[in-house]
């Protein structure tokens, strides 16, 4: 199956391979879209300069290929990418940051913790009031550490209680405060789940070394 090209170019839809949310919209002319197949990185082409564009290729934000979609009429294209950087030139994460009408209800999209991780990072970059989180990073990571610390131990005490509902109460809070505490130090989540892909990779791969978790 092949895009149609006929009619000239067709959209792209760019979305987060692990998170699902849309990072942006370009368009695609066929060589581009063969570009894209042979590097496995995003290439657009700029309906305003009129020329081929590479993501990512002088802001370093580039966006690596992990699946490509197609419609049921072949002239929109679902690019499923790992983005190495904010998708859009003004430095948000994603190119739809701005929101015209707020949704009713609040929903998920799916992956609960992608969605609390994006949520703690948006405290950190704007301000709320009366926001805990914000509290938080106001009092830096001393506070942050310690919650972390108090969490843990909660837990433990939860579990010789026998407490399922403690348990899973006090996992949630130890959960949220190391989100905070991993937003604090700028790492995403995705960095702590490649890890954990590279620990489960080598499980039984190696003899005798425990410095690794391989023995799930």
């Amino acid at each position: 199956m092949k895009p149609d090209f006929t009619k000239g170019l067709i959209p792209a839809i760019i979305v987060e391979d692990k998170t699902n949310e849309v990072l942006m919209l370009a368009y695609m002319n066929e060589e581009s879209y063969n570009k894209t197949l042979e590097t496995n990185e995003t290439w657009f082409y700029s309906r305003s300069r009129e020329c081929l564009w590479n993501k990512g290729a002088t802001s370093g934000n580039k966006q690596v290929v992990k699946s490509i979609a197609i419609d049921c009429d072949n002239d929109t294209l679902l690019i499923r990418v790992d983005p190495k950087g904010p998708a859009c030139h003004t430095g948000e994460k994603s190119c739809f940051y701005q929101t015209i009408k707020e949704k009713e209800n609040h929903s998920f999209s799916g992956n609960i913790f992608y969605e609390v991780m994006q949520e703690v990072e948006g405290r950190k970059r704007e301000k709320v009031e009366n926001s805990y989180t914000n509290y938080l990073f106001d009092k830096g990571i001393d506070k942050i550490g310690k919650k972390v610390i108090e969490e843990a131990g909660e837990i433990v005490i939860a579990a010789k209680n026998h407490s399922k509902e403690e348990v899973i109460n006090e996992c949630s809070d130890l959960l949220y405060h190391s989100f905070v505490l991993l937003a604090n130090q700028d790492i995403s989540l995705c960095e702590v789940e490649e890890e954990l892909v590279k620990r489960f990779m080598k499980k039984g791969n190696s003899k005798g070394d425990r410095s690794v978790i391989e023995n799930w």
